[in-house]
């Protein structure tokens, strides 16, 4: 037989005070329910985003919209004003604000209203990051001139863009003289950095190669952390058309029929431990 349970939004499990609201989770069984109290003012890209480190509002409400005005707005543009009575399925990816000068009284009855106001926990992947920087870009620049430079930079980053999307990479980042790029597999990451470096050198340009694998943390459509840093250092070591590699992602092509030739340990700005570094050599 079922036991029935019962709770009063008056003694909540638990209060929060985030900037110009005042909230309340109560818990019923399984079911978290969250009563919000929204000042006027209030708006969740300028009081609740930098809290939960995300731009848009990552949680998916079903409320009840007690008092006030509130304005909702998704990602793609659709918007819509609630007024009280109206109940709501409100998707992850939205802003959301006061209208008025009146207060918002929300009832969350489902979803992850838990969340709320708690900072977002990153997926964290384990990925293969490339980055690649042109030797000697000024000294090419001053020998070259303005306008050589520029036809030789946008074909320098075509056929890179072309290489890492050949070898199922993604495209992170651009510095003007190198990229950023992430790659499931540590094999065809090494597989690209080979050919970047034969293709541009064909035209006469020398690029440094780095190569980690390691976790990063997904945040959007970017990603940050440690592993990153690893893979410039790693790079900033490497001479023109060198590759360098890191003993995790040696490990990781083991069985690939890709030579190495051992480079090293280093100590490197920002970690406790030196870091193997390995020269792919073919």
């Amino acid at each position: 037989m079922g036991v029935i349970q019962r709770k009063n939004l008056g003694q909540p499990d638990e209060s929060r005070e985030p900037p110009f609201a005042h909230t309340s989770l109560t818990q019923v069984g399984t079911h978290m329910i969250g009563r919000g109290v929204l000042e006027p003012g209030w708006r969740f890209t300028t009081h609740m985003a930098p809290l939960m480190g995300t731009t848009l509002c990552p949680i998916h409400h079903l409320q009840l919209l007690q008092s006030g005005r509130l304005g909702i707005r998704m990602a793609d543009g659709e918007e819509i004003e609630l007024v009280p009575g109206d109940i709501s399925d409100i998707p992850p990816g939205h802003d959301a604000w006061v209208i008025g000068d009146e207060p918002a009284v929300v009832l969350d009855i489902a979803g992850n209203v838990s969340g709320m106001g708690l900072p977002v926990e990153h997926d964290r992947i384990l990925t293969t990051l490339l980055m690649t920087d042109i030797v000697d870009s000024t000294k090419t620049l001053e020998r070259l001139g303005d306008q050589h430079w520029k036809q030789l930079l946008r074909e320098h980053d075509r056929l890179t863009r072309m290489l890492i999307d050949r070898y199922r990479g993604t495209e992170v980042d651009t510095t003007g003289d190198g990229f950023l790029a992430r790659f499931a597999s540590a094999v065809s990451a090494l597989r690209c950095a080979m050919a970047i470096r034969d293709a541009l050198r064909s035209m006469g340009l020398e690029v440094r190669i780095g190569v980690h694998s390691g976790e990063v943390e997904q945040v959007g459509t970017t990603i940050t952390g440690l592993s990153i840093n690893a893979t410039a250092r790693i790079m900033a070591l490497a001479g023109a058309s060198q590759i360098l590699v890191s003993s995790a992602t040696r490990g990781l092509a083991d069985g690939s029929g890709l030579s190495f030739r051992d480079a090293g340990s280093h100590e490197m700005k920002g970690f406790e431990r030196p870091i193997e570094v390995a020269e792919l050599v073919g």
